[in-house]
């Protein structure tokens, strides 16, 4: 019988996470009760892969950010319900932060390819944008907001110097907090479809960086 090779065991490994994500964004569609428990499978399903290569995963610390990243994205998608007498808006910013400066120094450390491209200002401008946009509708959570924008826009830059699917995960990561954005601060102003929106672009963004950090380390073991 032929052995499967890595890279195809690689593959079927982030089937039941891409199978999870359009499961979750249609029910999220239709307004389905069940969008809610399957969000709450969307991480530990994409570390799948990651555990599946982690023999492969050296420096050893590439595979602690990478699960501290998809860590504290599940408790930034669970806050509401891991922790139902909180303030759900300000553990999300908090466990979402932790998940993004732990990419930021997978990106910056351990998975650049090249050096910071000119067209990532594009993120300084994107930060400087929101911040006038919304700045005055988020209230007492002014400072918090910016700051995670700082760290969203960092992602998103830090992501550019690494492997397309980085890059590009990287932009749609931001896209889906952009929308989220103003669907908390200015609610009136995107449509109800806008919410799906929000977890379709937040899949495709975690799963490709996922898979480019594990496309790139693959490439370095060989």
């Amino acid at each position: 019988m032929q052995r499967r090779s890595p890279r195809h065991a690689l593959m079927w490994a982030f089937l039941p996470f891409a199978v999870m994500s359009l499961l979750h964004v249609i029910l999220l569609t239709i307004d389905n009760p069940l969008a809610a428990p399957t969000k709450l499978l969307l991480m530990p399903l994409l570390a799948i892969p990651v555990l599946v290569s982690s023999r492969r995963l050296s420096p050893r610390i590439t595979l602690l950010l990478l699960v501290a990243a998809l860590s504290f994205s599940w408790l930034g998608d669970g806050a509401g319900t891991f922790f139902p007498q909180g303030p759900e808006l300000p553990l999300m910013l908090t466990f979402f932060g932790i998940a993004h400066v732990a990419y930021i120094v997978l990106f910056a450390r351990h998975l650049s390819v090249r050096r910071m491209p000119w067209w990532a200002l594009v993120y300084a401008a994107w930060w400087a944008g929101m911040i006038t946009t919304l700045g005055s509708h988020t209230g007492d959570l002014f400072i918090a907001v910016a700051a995670y924008g700082l760290v969203l826009g960092g992602t998103a830059a830090f992501s550019a110097r690494c492997h397309p699917l980085i890059a590009v995960g990287g932009a749609f990561f931001l896209a889906s907090d952009t929308i989220l954005a103003f669907r908390l601060f200015l609610p009136d102003s995107l449509p109800s479809w806008s919410s799906p929106a929000v977890m379709l672009t937040y899949t495709i963004g975690q799963g490709l960086i996922v898979a480019g950090a594990l496309v790139t380390l693959r490439k370095r073991s060989t």
